[in-house]
């Protein structure tokens, strides 16, 4: 199994659907699970740190019209600007980050503490030289997307956690960005989302986090030791 494959997907696996927006995995086979999602607010369609492939535009389309492309994680601009001119509309990017339009050969636009005018709140998680990450929620129905510090990917887990932090932040985790959310689902940037019992996943990940990093770092270990 490939850990990442660069090429452009000619077909994709839909994953997290429900009444607000759908999300997908462009390779579903490589060990990574870049999962990309759509939110839809008010017959608008925000388009988060997508993976290219065909046949998402009539994906799209079910939801409304793409207003606008986000990037939440600096690591993440994935395909984004080519989906942005497809559209003609702009790359979303948080005001913090650096460095990242470098590689964005579209329009931008910058957003604060809130996407656009949309009532999806941009929380920031990570802000250092190193890691740009934000994460969005949306108060109307309590979709929390979190692009990196969070995921269901198998190298994100240890044991039967259903929702595991990134092993390089599982020693210190940005708990405090995500004080007071208790969502209703949790879409991750890597593995299919929790989609029920969401807010005790998202509780339990960071309340073990450093208790069960031990395991998660043997079990990694293990997986790349020769056979």
């Amino acid at each position: 199994m490939a850990f990442r494959v660069d090429e452009r997907a000619t077909d994709f696996r839909e994953i997290d659907r429900f009444e607000g927006g759908v999300g997908w995995l462009a390779h579903p086979d490589e060990r990574m699970q870049r999962a990309s999602h759509a939110l839809a607010i008010d017959g608008e369609v925000w388009v988060i740190d997508p993976v290219d492939a065909e046949g998402l535009d009539e994906l799209f389309a079910e939801f409304g019209d793409v207003t606008g492309v986000v990037v939440t994680l600096d690591r993440h601009k994935r395909d984004a600007a080519a989906i942005a001119r497809r559209h003609r509309v702009p790359v979303y990017l948080p005001e913090f980050f650096d460095g990242v339009t470098d590689d964005i050969d579209t329009a931008v636009a910058r957003f604060s503490d809130e996407l656009s005018d949309t009532g999806i709140r941009a929380l920031t998680v990570v802000d250092s030289r190193f890691w740009q990450e934000v994460a969005l929620y949306n108060p109307a129905d309590r979709t929390l997307v979190i692009p990196e510090t969070v995921g269901t990917v198998d190298y994100f887990l240890a044991g039967d956690e259903r929702l595991g932090v990134h092993p390089m932040l599982r020693l210190n985790p940005p708990r405090a960005a995500f004080r007071g959310i208790r969502p209703e689902r949790v879409l991750v940037g890597h593995g299919a989302g929790v989609m029920d019992g969401a807010a005790h996943a998202l509780e339990d990940a960071f309340k073990s986090s450093r208790r069960r990093a031990p395991r998660l770092y043997t079990e990694a270990a293990w997986d790349f030791l020769p056979i």
